[in-house]
């Protein structure tokens, strides 16, 4: 044994069906509380977990095992952001300020700003650049208990550009602390030289040159698709996602963020691992969700930093019986923060969940909805050792802070990456 975590007020271990399924309805309610919680790691995974002075009791310790003192603090397991764009070039504060001033989405679109202003900055940026300006996001996320994120492309709009954002993303997850889990979402956006009526053929520029290459150098574990009204519409979108699947690709896609077009209902039937957004989902697709195992991926940080005043229908889903995760959907547009904990706030004063939902929604579901809920997600023996000691005596006190940094040490495959 390396590492015993000891006396912690609060541990809370998602493992009270076994820490190998999802957590939906009101089994949300159910994350595992032990109290004076100790939990043992040997190399990267966890070997026991339960009350401290049983642990003490039962577990050979040696003069070689570390021993942390959680006392007064709370542990759980390591935070997974199942939604995030963190290469990009440039930033968009000009359109930060059009919002304030009254400008729609649609509207800044127009005036050359969105994702096709981003699009235009990222072909211009080294793969080296790509690199650094991904490395110091997440080394912010890291600070605030981020142990996983899914990575997309989708500002390249370009065969060479997609490819570099991905070989990037590929890099980093091989050189950096956290682990990525990477997404090609070549179909983020139809690029400026596709804009007059030929978005057809982007789709099949998408479909018969970028995913093959993609999928050939093995650079990308989910295609994403934003269907929505005005970018691709549900017959583009299946037709994107067949050929990925086709591919050995899984699918996650943007749905219904700004219109109920019936992205939900599609991602379920095409056994999406994930539907991301989802302001606008109609009661079908509630319906939809609620009866599969598809994640619902909600992005309240996206609703708040657009002003659009509706959110995700989150209650709903939940009471239906849906598996609801959350995050960050950290970019430079619509969502530029890496805190996942503010998310959690957000989550509970915009959205009706509860502080108990919204802790296995950031880790064992958001887990399941990158495709690794067998591996992390939950404090569960023979899972990798991923965890966070907060400084807080209670699970709540998280979302409670809204904002803070409350996270005090990062554990990462049994190994401490970070402390404050």
């Amino acid at each position: 044994m390396d590492t015993l975590i000891v006396s912690a007020n609060e541990l809370v271990t998602m493992d009270t069906y076994g820490g190998r399924v999802p957590l939906r309805g009101s089994k949300m309610q159910d994350i595992g509380l032990v109290e004076n919680g100790a939990v043992a790691i040997s190399g990267q995974e966890i070997v026991a977990f339960g009350e401290t002075h049983d642990l003490l009791s039962e577990l050979e310790i040696d003069g070689d095992t570390r021993i942390i003192d959680a006392k007064g603090k709370t542990v759980t397991p390591g935070l997974v952001d199942p939604h995030t764009h963190p290469v990009f070039a440039g930033t968009r504060e000009k359109e930060f300020a059009m919002r304030i001033e009254g400008k729609s989405y649609m509207e800044i679109a127009a005036a050359g700003g969105g994702i096709l202003n981003t699009s235009r900055l990222t072909r211009q940026m080294s793969i080296d650049r790509m690199i650094a300006n991904g490395s110091k996001y997440l080394a912010r996320m890291i600070t605030h208990g981020t142990t996983t994120l899914e990575a997309k492309s989708g500002y390249g709009l370009s065969t060479e550009s997609e490819l570099a954002m991905l070989q990037s993303i590929k890099y980093l997850d091989q050189t950096e602390k956290l682990d990525l889990v990477p997404t090609f979402l070549g179909a983020h956006e139809i690029p400026e030289e596709y804009r007059d009526g030929r978005a057809d053929e982007y789709v099949e520029l998408v479909i018969e040159e970028m995913l093959p290459f993609v999928a050939k150098k093995e650079l990308a574990k989910f295609c994403d698709v934003f269907c929505e009204a005005g970018v691709f519409d549900i017959e583009q979108t299946r037709k994107i996602c067949l050929a990925a699947k086709k591919l050995g690709l899984g699918i996650k896609l943007h749905a219904d963020e700004i219109k109920p077009i019936g992205g939900a209902e599609l991602g379920v039937e095409l056994g999406a691992v994930s539907v991301d957004h989802l302001v606008e989902v109609s009661p079908e697709g509630i319906e939809a969700i609620a009866s599969s195992n598809t994640v619902a991926v909600l992005l309240p940080g996206t609703s708040l930093f657009l002003g659009k005043g509706k959110f995700a229908p989150a209650r709903d889903l939940i009471d239906a019986g849906a598996v609801v995760a959350l995050a960050t959907d950290f970019n430079p547009g619509s969502s530029p923060t890496t805190n996942l904990p503010l998310i959690m706030s957000l989550a509970c004063t915009a959205m009706r969940m509860t502080p108990k939902e919204v802790w296995p929604a950031v880790t064992l579901d958001a887990a399941f909805a990158v495709g690794l809920g067998e591996r992390i997600g939950s404090i569960t023996i023979g899972k990798q050792a991923d965890l966070i000691i907060w400084d807080a005596p209670n699970h709540s006190i998280v979302p409670y802070f809204y904002g803070e940094s409350l996270a005090e040490m990062v554990i990462k495959k049994g190994k401490i990456i970070w402390r404050k």
